[in-house]
Formats: C-alpha cells, structure tokens, sequence
C-alpha cells in the first residue's frame, strides 16, 4: 500500500512534466517544425480538426512550412484556422500547397519568448510540489493512523523528495534547452 502513494506520485509528477514539454514545444522559436502548427484547430466536416489529421506537414526548409491537404477544397479553410491563431503568422497558397513561412524573431519577442516559458516553468515546479505535498500528506495521515510505521514513513518522504528534486531538475533542463533555442538567432 505505501509504495502506491510513491507509485501515484511519480506518475502525476512524470504527467506534469510532460504537460510542461508540451507548453514549451508550444512557443515558436526562429525555427520551423512541424509541431508549431499542432495548437490550430480547423473547423472541417462539421467538427474541429488538427492540420495533421487533415494532410502531411513537412519542413521543407528552417523557415517554412509546407502543407499537403489531402482535399484540396479545405484550402481557405486552413489558411483562415492559421491566421486566426495566436502563431501570428499568414500562410498562402498555390492551389497545391499551403506555405507557412516563418518570420525571424526579433530580439525582444525572444525575450518575450523566454519570460511566457518562464511563467510555464513556475507553474510546472508548483504542480510538481503540489503533488509531493499531497503524498507527504499521505503518508502522515497513513502513519498516524498506524498503517505505516514511522521508520517507513521518513523512507517514503525521502523518496516522494528524490522524485520531486528530479522533476524540478527535469522541468530547469527543459527550460534552458528551449532558452537556447529561442534566443538562437
């Protein structure tokens, strides 16, 4: 029973930082990937889409994006979806593909840049302590109640602090790669 509440833990807090990476693959960089289009929902067949679902997206070069829309129809609908969402970016098409084009960031959107992931970091770090805090409360409850001895108790403080200390470390490399990324010019 005792190593379930270091078990849940873990998985909450492994649930956290990958919400985080998600965030920050959310925050354009200089750089064209694939996953910056991942956040524009299309409204197509009745029901909201992401552009992946609708075609294949490629790079064909670091600033741009290519997409292939398997129905050509749904052309002005994607490029609408695009320059309707926060990107800030204006797509335009051929008739055959739809091309994105990445504008260079000036140096004070990257700084903008880093402080957005920066708030993101804090909200990773307290969702990471606010899970710990949960288990540690666990674990006194369970020790006060004689389930756990006390012995076993510090031990699995100790560990739900290991695996706290190793998330928080986690989200600080995270957040250092995509700095670098962002203020790469």
């Amino acid at each position: 029973m005792p190593h379930a509440i270091v078990r849940e833990a873990k998985g909450k807090m492994d649930k956290s930082l990958q919400a985080f990476q998600e965030e920050l693959g959310n925050i354009r960089t200089g750089r064209a990937t694939a996953g910056l289009l991942d956040v524009v929902d299309v409204e197509v067949y009745g029901s909201k889409m992401k552009i992946k679902q609708l075609g294949t997206v490629s790079v064909p070069d670091p600033h741009c994006i290519a997409i292939d829309l398997w129905d050509k129809s749904q052309m002005a609908v994607v490029e609408k979806a695009i320059m309707a969402s926060p990107l800030d970016l204006n797509p335009s098409n051929d008739g055959k593909l739809i091309r994105v084009p990445i504008p260079p960031l000036t140096e004070e959107r990257r700084k903008d840049l880093v402080k957005v992931a920066g708030k993101h970091v804090e909200e990773a770090k307290v969702a990471v302590r606010n899970i710990r805090r949960h288990a540690v409360d666990t674990i006194k409850k369970q020790q006060k109640n004689g389930d756990i001895p006390e012995d076993d108790a510090h031990k699995l403080t100790d560990e739900v602090q290991k695996l706290t200390d190793q998330h928080t470390e986690a989200v600080d490399e995270a957040f250092k790669a995509k700095e670098a990324d962002i203020m790469e010019v």
